[in-house]
């Protein structure tokens, strides 16, 4: 599914040029769960948010389905990200000003999918990730957990091909974390492939495979024996 070569990507200021990623060859099959670690600084967001067609990499190549798309226009990428990406975030990045199910409903919305069918989709996901019951609540009033399940139930919704994480339990306690984590390892059984980027070494044994990043660049790469731990 994710085929990169030679990647490499650099930020520069008046002063200053830095290289966030430094000449990173990354391949992930469908249907695999890969975690991305590292220290701050080490490129991983970077990384993802290429991944997810957030940002095009200065030099190499990224193909996403046999499709070359580092090079791409932003609407050519947004074209793309539609329907097949998912993105989970840290700080949830739900929009306060709609609810939960609303919040749900808004992909399916971008992709022009009549009322009818969007509301049962949201309503199966929302069951789902068992926040049926919070649909008409506000993410304000939501606990932290509550809000990664709706985060989870929207990027789900459209049944993308890929999941992108980023740090995903990093503002929950350790029981909803393990729920989180649970959750993502079960869309991964389904057929779901899912990139994780986490400095948490609990979350990271739930992946097939861990990639080590430092100083933008794959360092070391490993395959984890037990898959979908239950702590």
């Amino acid at each position: 599914m994710i085929q990169i070569e030679k990647l490499k990507k650099s930020f520069r200021t008046e002063e200053v040029e830095t290289l966030a990623l430094n000449n990173v060859n990354l391949k992930v099959e469908t249907g695999e769960f890969v975690a991305i670690m590292g220290p701050s600084g080490c490129g991983k967001s970077t990384l993802l948010n290429i991944i997810g067609m957030l940002d095009n990499p200065n030099e190499g190549y990224y193909h996403f389905d046999g499709q070359e798309v580092g090079g791409l226009k932003e609407n050519q990428r947004t074209k793309i990200r539609k329907g097949n990406l998912g993105f989970v975030f840290q700080s949830f990045n739900l929009i306060d000003e709609l609810t939960v199910f609303e919040n749900v409903e808004l992909p399916l919305i971008y992709l022009n999918v009549k009322k009818s069918e969007r509301e049962q989709k949201v309503r199966q996901v929302l069951e789902r990730m068992k926040i049926a019951h919070r649909e008409k609540h506000f993410p304000q009033q939501l606990s932290g957990g509550q809000q990664q399940r709706v985060a989870i139930a929207r990027a789900v919704v459209t049944n993308p091909k890929l999941i992108l994480a980023d740090e995903p339990t990093g503002n929950l306690d350790s029981k909803n974390g393990i729920e989180v984590m649970n959750l993502l390892t079960e869309l991964n059984q389904e057929g779901t492939t899912i990139v994780m980027v986490t400095h948490s070494d609990r979350d990271s044994h739930y992946a097939h495979r861990v990639i080590n990043l430092f100083d933008g660049q794959i360092v070391t790469e490993s395959q984890n024996r037990a898959i979908g731990v239950q702590l």
